[in-house]
């Protein structure tokens, strides 16, 4: 007789489980945050969600295929499909998340039971071979699943399309202490002299900046939290002037899961111990600490292309449509034939959206009062080019990463107009509403 394990012990397991996804998903974004911000422009992008996609495919994958993606995932091919259940059903409980998955196969495709049954709950469709039509219906799930900040979904459909799989993820937060907006130009750095959406607050605690060390050196951390009933904070980077975006990013990535050691600002000393930071003695009207942060609006939009670099995705050979590599899925011969996610961010005054589409394409193949106190100020400046981090608080796991390089600038008056203009949109994205004021 079988003896039933202790629900502690399988609480652990899982738990287990789960931490060994979180580490493979950011090791993929540190390893794709090298490829996506090697130039000069900003960028947003999320392996968290193409890395369930992966995770489904190896599940269903076969000869070299399988190999590669298992070694693109970080985990083996068997556990793959599990993990990716586990990683989903995690997501589906943070607060300011919405997730889902998608599946659309040809009418005449057999798709083996096996893996069918281990895809995670989600929209299941059928390609009707009309274009246009499966066009207006992925494009609709793209737009409901992330409440519109995606309105298309990022693959074409062409006529030799047999499955699509998909993944959506759209977060919206509001700041627990928002910033005050104002129109300002930077007196120093690329962004020197240009009219800008400038953020700035001063809040009552040193501890939510940090520096971790890196290998391109020292890097400034800012975490952005989350308003109550949020599990997600965002977190700005700040590395040297000539440190490398990828290396800033991954320096980020390491320290906001634990992976290398930062050191938090009550702790830090005096003078300016990590990039654009200042600590001092000041007097002030009490006798909590200062935290005074000076940041700019920005707002991205991006697509990419994986099979770009198919090797990083573990999907070099399965596009290969001299063969099938799917024996998992379908008895029929499958290779890919698409792969792209279009992903946008936005920060402003009074909180953080960001979304992602990811598809992935198989074919055949106040008032003044006395000062009585001296207390220690910090001022932390992002005023050049920077990173951003959304990570769930909880598990560390990094659900968007991006790098900005091209703040927003600040509005011009319109004659008889009451506020500034509202934000521009993104290409292939609903303009959102304006924050209120």
């Amino acid at each position: 007789m079988t003896q039933k394990k202790p629900q502690a012990q399988t609480q652990t397991q899982t738990q287990t489980q789960t931490h060994s996804t979180v580490r493979a998903v950011n090791h993929l974004t540190t390893r794709w945050a090298a490829q996506a911000v090697s130039g000069a422009g900003g960028t947003v992008f999320t392996a968290a969600g193409v890395w369930p996609l992966l995770a489904l495919l190896a599940d269903g994958a076969g000869g070299p295929a399988r190999g590669e993606l298992a070694q693109a995932l970080g985990i083996p091919a068997e556990d793959a499909a599990g993990a990716a259940r586990e990683l989903l059903a995690a997501l589906a409980g943070v607060r300011g998340l919405s997730t889902a998955t998608g599946l659309w196969a040809a009418a005449d495709l057999p798709l083996e039971e096996g893996w069918s049954a281990k895809l995670p709950p989600g929209t299941r469709g059928t390609l009707t071979g009309d274009l246009d039509g499966d066009t207006k219906t992925l494009d609709g799930w793209a737009s409901d699943r992330t409440g519109g900040l995606i309105e298309r979904m990022p693959v074409t459909l062409q006529p030799d399309t047999r499955l699509v799989l998909a993944s959506a993820l759209a977060l919206t937060l509001k700041w627990a202490e928002p910033f005050r907006e104002f129109p300002g130009r930077p007196s120093a750095g690329p962004w020197a002299g240009r009219a800008l959406r400038q953020l700035s607050r001063t809040t009552s605690s040193l501890h939510p900046v940090r520096v971790a060390e890196g290998p391109a050196g020292p890097v400034t951390a800012l975490e952005v939290t989350g308003a109550e009933g949020m599990d997600i904070d965002v977190h700005l980077l700040l590395g040297g002037p000539e440190a490398p975006a990828a290396a800033v990013l991954a320096t980020g990535i390491a320290a906001v899961s634990g992976a290398v050691p930062s050191v938090a600002g009550e702790a830090l000393p005096d003078g300016s111990p990590g990039p654009g930071l200042a600590i001092t003695a000041v007097e002030a009207f009490g006798p909590q600490p200062q935290l005074s942060v000076s940041t700019v609006a920005f707002s991205l939009s991006a697509e990419h292309d994986l099979l770009e670099d198919a090797a990083l995705f573990g999907l070099l050979t399965a596009t290969d449509d001299a063969y099938g590599h799917f024996p998992g899925i379908s008895a029929e011969p499958l290779a890919i034939g698409s792969a792209r996610q279009s992903a946008m961010a936005r920060f402003h005054a009074a909180g953080f959206e960001a979304a992602a589409v990811t598809a992935i394409a198989a074919r055949p193949g106040g008032a003044a009062r006395p000062v009585t106190y001296r207390v220690r100020r910090a001022e932390v400046r992002f005023d050049r080019p920077f990173g951003f981090l959304a990570v769930h608080r909880a598990s560390g796991l990094v659900l968007a990463a991006g790098w900005v390089s091209d703040p927003e600038p600040a509005a011009q008056p319109r004659p008889g107009a009451a506020g500034p203009f509202p934000p521009p949109p993104f290409p292939g994205v609903r303009p959102p509403a304006p924050p209120s004021h």
